[in-house]
């Protein structure tokens, strides 16, 4: 679910006009990432040890902590791999990948 960025009121992802305000939608979500599911699940799975998954959706941050530790020995990117694979992964503003 995602919100209207007008009224705030709840709305399906793939609503196009809001149903409390009537708003055109038209991919401005609140709640949904410009970042996609498939690639940063791609990148943490062959590149997960040197934080490039976390580079991707915007956590500069812990990117480079992940690179300095190689993802904490493989620990830090197991749990990210599992946490992308469950959809609870988030990008950089705190909003969910898009599928």
């Amino acid at each position: 679910m995602a919100f209207c960025p007008e009224c705030g009121n709840q709305v399906s992802d793939k609503a196009v006009i809001c149903t409390k305000c009537g708003v055109p939608l038209s991919g401005s979500l609140v709640g949904v990432s410009d970042k996609e599911f498939v690639p940063a699940l791609l990148l943490c799975l062959f590149l997960g040890s040197l934080g490039v998954h976390r580079f991707y959706v915007g956590k500069v941050g812990t990117g480079i902590l992940m690179l300095l530790t190689l993802g904490a020995c493989g620990i830090w990117t197991l749990i990210d791999f599992i946490m992308i694979l469950t959809g609870s992964f988030r990008d950089a503003q705190g909003l969910q990948l898009k599928k």
